[in-house]
């Protein structure tokens, strides 16, 4: 395992498959509801056309160190987003998204850098969906957690996503806005 912030050079990503089976369960996360969901839903789901979930793979070891599963999703208009829409002439109720269902780093290469390059993979996938599509967010839902070290929704922020609606429990809806800056 390196010392060191992980680049993409030294990833190697695939979609998820039948043939990845066997390795699935050594993947290792604190986050068991994550871990859980790559070796017991990954593959059905994107069976059944659900989500795609691709797993990263640090090269030199070719050990499986990360995944991420992604969705389609849209954003109800609500509130200042609402009003931000309306004034730019936009009327619709709701607008297209790209949905990070999913990320997770196994526990042996947390604070590499992969969740970031995670963020710019799926940055990187928008832009290309977007050319044949329409697509204006990505999306996510951000676990709270007392513990600063591993809060996602701190995570999100630092990357430019804003917290849609608040909530006193559960999970809060994140977005990132693909053309506004």
């Amino acid at each position: 395992m390196p010392n060191e912030r992980i680049s993409m050079a030294d990833i190697d990503i695939q979609k998820i498959s039948a043939a990845h089976k066997p390795m699935l369960a050594s993947f290792k996360s604190y986050e068991k509801e994550l871990a859980d969901f790559l070796v017991e839903d990954a593959i059905d789901n994107q069976d059944k056309s659900i989500s795609i979930t691709y797993l990263w793979f640090y090269k030199p070891t070719k050990e499986l160190v990360a995944y991420i599963s992604v969705l389609t999703d849209a954003i109800n208009l609500q509130g200042n987003l609402k009003s931000y829409f309306r004034k730019a002439g936009i009327t619709y109720k709701s607008l297209p998204a790209l949905k990070i269902g999913r990320l997770c780093v196994s526990d042996a290469y947390l604070r590499k850098g992969l969740g970031t390059l995670m963020i710019e993979f799926t940055n990187i996938l928008a832009e290309k969906i977007r050319k044949d599509a329409g697509l204006r967010f990505i999306t996510t839902d951000a676990k709270r957690n007392p513990n600063p070290y591993n809060d996602s929704l701190h995570f999100y922020k630092k990357r430019g996503f804003d917290v849609l609606k608040e909530r006193e429990k559960g999970t809060l809806p994140m977005y990132k806005d693909l053309i506004k800056k």
